[in-house]
């Protein structure tokens, strides 16, 4: 049954992929198969739905669905990449640096590369800026900071962390993190001569019109969501309800409209995991897969292994849906096998697992690069042959990133701030 629960998952993320299906959606459907099939009861298997993780994300994208339909992110980017004036070369480092700073200020990952992604493939277009560079730039900044306690994937990580009694790891996961990606970023930068950059267009802080009333209240109410978070320790999603709550009465955007941004299939997939990943872990599936990963293993490759791994799984599913919940679980039961079982090294391939699967999200195979692949094709009104070469490129850098942060991995990138 152990195994056959680890096919049920495979069988999950092979329709997800390959039929366009949602992936939480049959994972809930094949609990109820698999709780029938081994006497458990239907209420154990509603108990795997993680409330209080559904609450956090839905809170939370719930008010950037209101602060992204009012513009007010986007104009705010357009503002921050215009500081680099006539120093092109700065362009792509500051399309890093804020894709970092707002994914971690709660947008989190895949909101930040589609808000980033719209005004960076234009200015690719616009500017003749390499778009393989400033996409993957994008999607590596909007990784790094969206393992903040107050974006999706860091407060997804971290529960699943606590779910095996690795806690207060919030400022450790979100530097290596930002580690990871910033090394990463470096590579990319100097290799697609992002360093050279020379344009005569300038962007100019005059051809950008300012904030409108909504818009700064919206940034207000972010910057307050921060604070109570950071400083006062209010639960993130309840914050962001509460937030959004008093933005709503303002009237800064649709309500409706942002009701209907709120990423639902996103939250289900993430959800509808996370109650077959508990059937799983009842049936023995996942202490099955440890002993697998474990035989393959040693204590100095396991990092590295685990990070290839997590790369290849996200090319062809979700990482915060199926990528973190399959694997992550597995990381005590491991090392034990291993013999080197501690809180250091649990958060150091914690970290792993997340960043890499994360990188290999460049791939135009997966949401990011399919976002800048769209983005650029619409901006530059690209023909099928310049598509195709941009598909090539970004997917050669998704690859090579998964190779070397594995490598990397094996070389301790990720106890290094330990």
């Amino acid at each position: 049954m152990a195994l056959l629960s680890l096919l049920f998952l495979l069988i999950a993320i092979f329709l997800g992929f390959f039929r366009h299906m949602n992936t939480g959606l049959l994972a809930i459907g094949f609990s109820l198969v698999l709780g029938r099939l081994n006497g458990i009861p239907d209420k154990e298997v509603i108990n795997g739905f993680n409330y209080s993780l559904f609450m956090i994300l839905l809170g939370v994208t719930y008010l950037f669905s209101l602060a992204q339909l009012n513009g007010s992110l986007e104009l705010l980017a357009k503002k921050v990449v215009a500081l680099a004036g006539k120093h092109t070369f700065m362009i792509p480092i500051v399309i890093y640096v804020f894709s970092v700073v707002l994914s971690a200020l709660g947008p989190g990952t895949v909101p930040t590369m589609a808000i980033m992604m719209v005004f960076s493939m234009a200015l690719a277009a616009e500017m003749g800026i390499n778009p393989a560079m400033l996409s993957a730039l994008s999607v590596l900044g909007a990784s790094g900071g969206g393992v903040s306690p107050l974006a999706a994937t860091g407060i997804i990580g971290i529960n699943l962390c606590a779910g095996f009694g690795l806690t207060g790891i919030e400022k450790q996961f979100l530097m290596n993190g930002i580690l990871s990606s910033t090394v990463y970023g470096a590579i990319v930068y100097f290799l697609l001569g992002g360093y050279k950059l020379h344009s005569d267009k300038v962007i100019s802080q005059d051809d950008i019109p300012p904030f409108n009333k909504k818009q700064i209240i919206t940034l207000i109410g972010i910057g307050i969501m921060v604070i109570l978070v950071l400083f006062f320790k209010v639960n993130v999603g309840l914050t962001g309800f509460a937030v959004a709550m008093v933005l709503s009465f303002l009237r800064v955007a649709d309500e409706g409209e942002a009701i209907k941004k709120i990423p639902w299939g996103t939250l289900l997939l993430i959800t509808g995991v996370g109650v077959l990943m508990h059937i799983i872990i009842k049936l023995g599936g996942i202490k099955l897969l440890s002993e697998a990963l474990a035989s393959v293993m040693t204590p100095a490759t396991s990092v590295t292994i685990m990070g290839i791994t997590s790369g290849i799984m996200s090319w062809f599913s979700s990482t915060s849906g199926v990528v973190m919940p399959t694997l992550i679980p597995t990381i005590p039961e491991v090392l034990g096998k291993l013999g080197v079982a501690g809180p250091a090294l649990e958060l150091e391939m914690a970290t792993a697992i997340t960043m890499i699967s994360n990188t290999a999200g460049i791939s135009p195979l997966s949401t990011g690069g399919a976002l800048a692949l769209a983005a650029y094709s619409s901006a530059a009104n690209a023909s099928p042959q310049l598509q195709h070469r941009l598909f090539i490129r970004m997917f050669s850098i998704s690859a090579l990133g998964v190779v070397v942060l594995s490598i990397l991995a094996y070389f301790g990138l990720y106890r290094m701030l330990l």
